[in-house]
């Protein structure tokens, strides 16, 4: 067995025979073992906020959408459909048209975006779940609105004898100023609310689900202009290579982007929170662990005398500072590892019975991760190193001649 490792081992499971030196150890130990169960227990946190804040961008978001090189719309031909149903790893894809309109309903008005889709939108994106009253019904005379919508204008669903009216500018050239006072301003479609989705107050204020040929017909747009596709990849699919084939497909008329690519900023600033409470929470270790210094220093003055003995059978200063050096290796290991594990059973604990509540019917949202225990671990064991090669360094000839 390696002897400095052996040693090192008696001393850590070994009691001083001085009572102030047991209870520094046990005050460091339990600091290691608080500090490295805080850090996981945040790590923990932030990584179940992300999910949630996520889970509403991917209520709208695909897996992959094409959306136009420049300007709002773009065409797409029969023979590119045709491409894109035989591209391997693609699931299904749905067209959509988006545009912003003037809705009004008996007085009440909201500007929002109504987005024609086709019947594939509901394989593409499961926006179906978030459904909070009525049927997901699209057809030429219904429609789908966010709940924040319906209440802005009053509007309850099957409201057949007063529809809600949507209103969308006409394209065309020169100012609407020249053009006031027109009556073909504005192209009108009165619809009935056949469903309301329910997700987050911007959602919920923003879109109205339409029947995508019937907002082609509202918005003058042909029958192959559209703003946008939204693509469902195979289970296990290759990302990169099913992108690539898409691109291929579609042309250079369009630019293909992830989830994470169209809600670029809200990653960078859940990334951006997660990393600047990782690093908050490592400098409180980090003055944490100066305690193990202080420990193993007062365990090298404790043991001195066992150090020139050590030292007189012919243990080199060398072999006696990585004594003390695997020593505080072995602390710090350990309490990280008991830490990691008291903080999994708080994480656990909470998602399986939601102790910590948000609201009366949502839990704090939590998430475990094997990369934060992972994580937590290797900073844990980066600063015991760094804090027992400080102590181990106090070891020389002068201090064991002093015993």
């Amino acid at each position: 067995m390696n002897f400095p490792l052996y040693i090192a081992k008696r001393y850590v499971r070994s009691k001083s025979s001085q009572n102030a030196v047991n209870i520094i150890n046990f005050i460091t130990f339990l600091v290691i073992v608080i500090g490295s169960a805080a850090l996981f227990i945040v790590l923990s946190g932030f990584a179940g906020l992300k999910t949630f804040s996520l889970s509403f961008t991917n209520s709208f978001d695909p897996e992959l959408k094409a959306l136009p090189a420049t300007g709002k719309f773009f065409e797409i031909t029969p023979e590119q459909e045709k491409q894109l149903n035989e591209v391997d790893g693609l699931a299904y894809y749905s067209k959509e048209i988006e545009e912003k309109v003037y809705l009004e309903h008996r007085g009440k008005n909201h500007i929002a975006y109504i987005k024609g889709i086709d019947s594939n939108y509901v394989k593409a994106i499961k926006v179906d779940s978030i459904l909070y009253l009525g049927e997901w019904t699209i057809n030429e005379q219904q429609v789908v609105s966010g709940i924040g919508i319906a209440n802005i204008l009053g509007v309850t669903i099957n409201q057949f004898r007063s529809p809600l009216q949507i209103y969308a500018v006409k394209p065309g050239t020169g100012s609407i100023s020249q053009q006031v006072g027109a009556r073909s301003l504005y192209n009108q479609l009165p619809m009935v609310i056949g469903g309301v989705y329910a997700v987050e107050a911007d959602l919920d204020n923003k879109y109205v689900f339409a029947d995508l040929p019937l907002v082609q017909v509202l918005l003058e747009k042909n029958d192959s202009q559209i703003s946008g596709i939204n693509f469902k990849l195979n289970e296990g699919a290759n990302a990169e290579n099913t992108r690539q084939t898409i691109k291929a497909v579609l042309g250079e008329s369009i630019i293909l982007k992830n989830r994470e690519e169209l809600n670029s900023t809200l990653y960078k600033m859940l990334n951006t929170e997660n990393l600047a409470t990782y690093l908050i929470f490592t400098l409180v270790l980090i003055i944490a662990l100066f305690n193990v210094v202080g420990a193993i220093i007062m365990m090298i003055l404790d043991k001195q005398q066992n150090s020139k003995t050590l030292y007189s059978f012919g243990t080199t200063i060398k072999e006696l500072r990585s004594i003390y050096f695997v020593q505080g290796i072995l602390v710090t290991s350990l309490g990280g590892i008991i830490g990691v594990l008291l903080g999994s059973l708080l994480i656990w604990s909470q998602v399986a019975f939601g102790w910590l509540r948000i609201t009366p019917s949502l839990a704090y949202p939590v998430e475990f991760k094997i990369m934060n225990v992972f994580l937590v671990l290797a900073t844990i064991v980066v600063l015991g190193i760094i804090a027992s090669k400080i102590a181990s360094s106090r070891i020389n000839k002068k201090l064991i001649s002093l015993s």
